[in-house]
């Protein structure tokens, strides 16, 4: 079992992640196994946003895009994914 579970929040990421190319879903599958199997995740992949308490971002760069998650923690182990640009 990973050390985190990801959930989301409605719809709004799936609706976002719906709309994108294989090779960015594959990106963001592979960013998401790191979320929740890897005790400390790479900064640039995850990074708490400065001024706001416990919202964080994962990012996803493919080419010269870039994709922001932003989520939040439950104890360390919940990741609760809200809305993606």
């Amino acid at each position: 079992m990973g050390k985190r579970i990801i959930r989301f929040y409605g719809n709004h990421f799936q609706d976002y992640y719906s709309k994108l190319d294989l090779k960015t879903k594959e990106k963001i599958k592979y960013i998401f196994a790191l979320v929740t199997q890897v005790e400390k995740v790479p900064g640039k992949f995850l990074k708490r946003l400065s001024g706001y308490s416990g919202l964080y971002e994962i990012r996803i760069k493919v080419g010269s895009n870039i994709h922001r998650i932003f989520c939040c923690f439950d104890e360390g182990r919940l990741v609760i994914l809200f809305n993606a640009l």
